[in-house]
């Protein structure tokens, strides 16, 4: 039994959470995590949970236009090149037994109303593709749209984000999930 862990990062704060999340579970299950662009199209048999993780672009998921704004923003910190996590859960293959999930973004700090979430999207479309979510989606905060500390980590979330990260192994078994 394994837990996969799946991240989309373009400025590294998505990657840096999910590497901390991993954490977290690692002290209780074997974890792989793996950029978007490198996940496998099916989920394998033997992953127990899935958990994904994606920056919030524009109020929700990262899009073709909004990728190519922050790779230029970016430069060479750029992560992800490739796809995005929107597009690679419509093209998941489900993995028979309804899967348990979590999902998680990076987020500028401040009002979610305000921010948006791509956790929140995301979740939609692991429902839609039959997996079962075990926790709410997670934000984790990033500095404010302008001036320092823009792109980076609020302190004290990559704790926060390990905190997450070992609530969730008790939860990577199909009996453990969370209903409605």
């Amino acid at each position: 039994m394994r837990v996969l862990v799946v991240y989309e990062s373009m400025f590294g704060n998505t990657r840096d959470v999910a590497l901390a999340v991993a954490d977290g579970l690692r002290a209780h299950v074997a974890v792989d995590v793996i950029e978007v662009g490198e996940a496998p199209a099916a989920v394998p048999p033997d992953v127990a949970m899935l958990v994904i993780g994606a920056p919030t672009h524009a109020h929700g998921m990262t899009t073709p236009s909004s990728r190519e704004d922050a790779a230029r923003r970016a430069g060479e910190r750029l992560v992800s090149r490739g796809i995005g996590v929107r597009e690679w859960l419509g093209g998941l293959q489900p993995s028979g037994a309804p899967l348990p999930a979590a999902v998680f973004d990076t987020r500028i700090k401040g009002p979610g109303f305000l921010w948006g979430s791509a956790a929140k999207s995301a979740e939609k479309l692991l429902a839609g593709a039959g997996l079962r979510m075990v926790d709410v989606p997670h934000s984790f905060l990033v500095g404010g749209p302008t001036g320092e500390p823009f792109d980076r980590l609020e302190e004290g979330e990559l704790d926060r984000a390990r905190a997450w990260g070992a609530e969730l192994a008790s939860s990577a078994s199909p009996a453990a999930v969370r209903t409605g």
